[in-house]
């Protein structure tokens, strides 16, 4: 038994490994391949098996694949599994990240380094718009959806705070959608524990100030706050980070931002490892490494934590339409944020083409969004030395 265990957790740890160098894509295209692996190549997972798992880490907050990740490792290694195979995903992407940071910081002002940048920024508007089509095709189930999600986006433009607005749409989908059902509740007041915890969570918000002082304490926990309450894809990302450390803490610029967003797409891995290269940039290795462990930590926690209880969070009714109400409300946050980065990145014809085609490339002939990236650092690369 014990070697058999053994051999288990190295393979978690040799697969994970290898899927944090070479896991390009996102979210979709990770769980994508964790499908090839795990279900069709080694065959530790059935089909049904592996969609209870997705379904799972959709109803808690944190990284899909990250989570998927954790998910199977555990399911494969038990304790151990959980928590050397999502480190081992996490961790190739972060040293990569860290690398490209530290570049970043000695060399990003250099001409060739704003050029390279300057033909990325609208290849990530366009990734984002793809991820907008695809996820509202199956996330925006009707007209009440819809309203919600347009709704969100308005009331951020107006100010409203991210987290509220993710828990407000949560809710009111889930009540209005099972006003019929309330005769019922007894049955599945189960699928309710969650909600006094995602309420008590509001209380992480930090109030909006103006150029808060910087600190490392009250980075980490800015970080462990939007792990914890951050649903959706990894692109939502971008919402939490330009309120927290742009607007309310002014920590960042739009610019170093979006630039951010950039090297989180061209490397592999986790999007969340965004927090790494932002974290680098406010206070170097040291807070390189509370960064990450602070937006991952609650990922670790959460699937400890809901594993066992797969079953009953994929029958219950109530959460469903919890669920069905946050992703319209992230899918409303994500295109408020797309629509002020797009403003600052797409900011002359050469940009615009840039991210029309790079849409086009994305939605009609599936490239991979790595190469795109790829592609527009070279755009940008030779626009340096055609002026």
């Amino acid at each position: 038994m014990p070697d058999t265990q053994s051999q288990r957790l190295r393979e978690i740890i040799l697969l994970f490994l290898k899927l944090g160098f070479t896991a390009f894509g996102g979210p979709a295209a990770h769980i994508a391949i964790m499908h090839d692996e795990v279900v069709v190549r080694r065959k530790w997972l059935t089909d049904e098996e592996f969609l209870d798992l997705v379904g799972a880490t959709n109803l808690i907050p944190g990284p899909n694949s990250t989570e998927m990740a954790i998910h199977i490792s555990y399911l494969r290694a038990g304790w151990p599994g959980l928590i050397l195979g999502g480190a081992c995903f996490i961790l190739p992407a972060v040293a990569i990240v860290t690398a490209l940071a530290w570049v970043y910081v000695r060399y990003g002002s250099t001409p060739q380094a704003e050029w390279l940048l300057y033909g990325i920024k609208p290849v990530v508007i366009a990734i984002i718009l793809q991820a907008l089509w695809m996820l509202g095709r199956k996330a925006v189930k009707g007209f009440f959806l819809a309203l919600i999600g347009i709704s969100v986006a308005i009331l951020y433009f107006l100010g409203v705070n991210e987290l509220l607005l993710l828990l407000l749409g949560g809710l009111v989908v889930m009540i209005g959608s099972n006003l019929h059902r309330l005769g019922s509740l007894r049955s599945s007041a189960k699928g309710m524990v969650i909600l006094p915890f995602l309420d008590s969570l509001q209380w992480l918000g930090i109030p909006a100030i103006a150029s808060t002082p910087f600190s490392l304490p009250l980075m980490f926990l800015t970080f462990l706050k939007i792990g914890a309450i951050l649903y959706g894809s990894g692109y939502v990302l971008l919402a939490f980070l330009h309120s927290d450390f742009v607007l309310r803490h002014a920590w960042l610029t739009n610019q170093q931002l979006l630039d951010a967003i950039a090297i989180g797409q061209v490397t592999p891995g986790p999007v969340f490892t965004t927090a790494t290269f932002v974290g680098y940039l406010l206070a170097g290795i040291p807070g390189a490494l509370l960064a990450t462990l602070g937006i991952f930590l609650p990922a670790f926690i959460f699937v400890a934590i809901s594993s066992p209880l797969i079953p009953k969070i994929r029958n219950s009714i109530w959460l469903r339409g919890l669920l069905d109400g946050v992703n319209a409300a992230s899918l409303g946050l994500m295109a408020a944020v797309t629509w002020r980065l797009g403003r600052a990145s797409m900011i002359d014809p050469v940009t615009i083409v840039i991210a029309l085609v790079s849409l086009v490339l994305l939605l009609r002939f599936k490239v991979n969004s790595t190469w795109l990236i790829v592609g527009g650092a070279l755009v940008g690369f030779l626009a340096a030395y055609l002026k």
